[in-house]
């Protein structure tokens, strides 16, 4: 089988038959990561867009220190956030928490339960999710995220202590449902454990 950095030495050099194997190994990952961050179908589509042409652009500057999906993995993070900032999506990341409990009417008929940590994340702001999603899904610290979003890492970790908050509120019947006969685990588990599956490739 071939490895990546055979197929990605193809694709440098012009190959199309390898540029498209790239794009169909790592498409659905990319979708999915842009997704999440970006939380609204149109949007995600135009930076996935971006994000392949930079990553074609930029193949040369894989060195093969990393795995290819990982580097792959950044680069759409990176993207991302960058056309984020462009849309002015991330212009609350920095606001102050404020007590929204009021807003989450878990017996109203007009309220859906949230099934999924992304369900529940798309109802955060843009700045409490995009914090939420570098910080206990990807792995980022707050000095990390600090310098990827502009912020401090104290707005980082004000804006984590807000998003958790909400999705304890939103998840808490889905986590009942989930803990019962599981008496070690009671409905404010750690969120970070529900991400196993959320946040892209284990090995990064």
């Amino acid at each position: 089988m071939e490895t990546d950095a055979a197929i990605v030495r193809r694709a440098i050099e012009g190959d199309e038959r390898a540029m498209r194997l790239l794009w169909n190994q790592h498409a659905p990952h990319v979708d999915a990561v842009v997704r999440r961050l970006a939380a609204d179908p149109d949007l995600a589509e135009d930076i996935a867009q971006e994000v392949w042409i930079q990553i074609f652009r930029a193949l040369p500057s894989w060195r093969g220190d990393a795995k290819f999906s990982t580097w792959v993995h950044r680069v759409a993070i990176n993207r991302a956030l960058n056309a984020l900032r462009r849309t002015k999506r991330l212009a609350a990341v920095e606001t102050a928490i404020e007590d929204d409990s009021a807003l989450v009417e878990q017996h109203s008929e007009h309220t859906m339960l949230a099934q999924t940590i992304d369900a529940a994340a798309a109802k955060l702001s843009p700045g409490a999710r995009t914090v939420f999603l570098l910080h206990d899904v990807e792995g980022y610290t707050h000095e990390e995220i600090a310098t990827e979003l502009g912020i401090t890492p104290g707005g980082s970790k004000s804006q984590l202590f807000k998003a958790r908050a909400k999705l304890r509120r939103l998840l808490a019947p889905f986590v009942e449902t989930l803990s019962s006969g599981r008496t070690e685990r009671g409905p404010h588990h750690n969120l970070s454990s529900y991400a196993g599956g959320y946040g892209g490739y284990a090995e990064r």
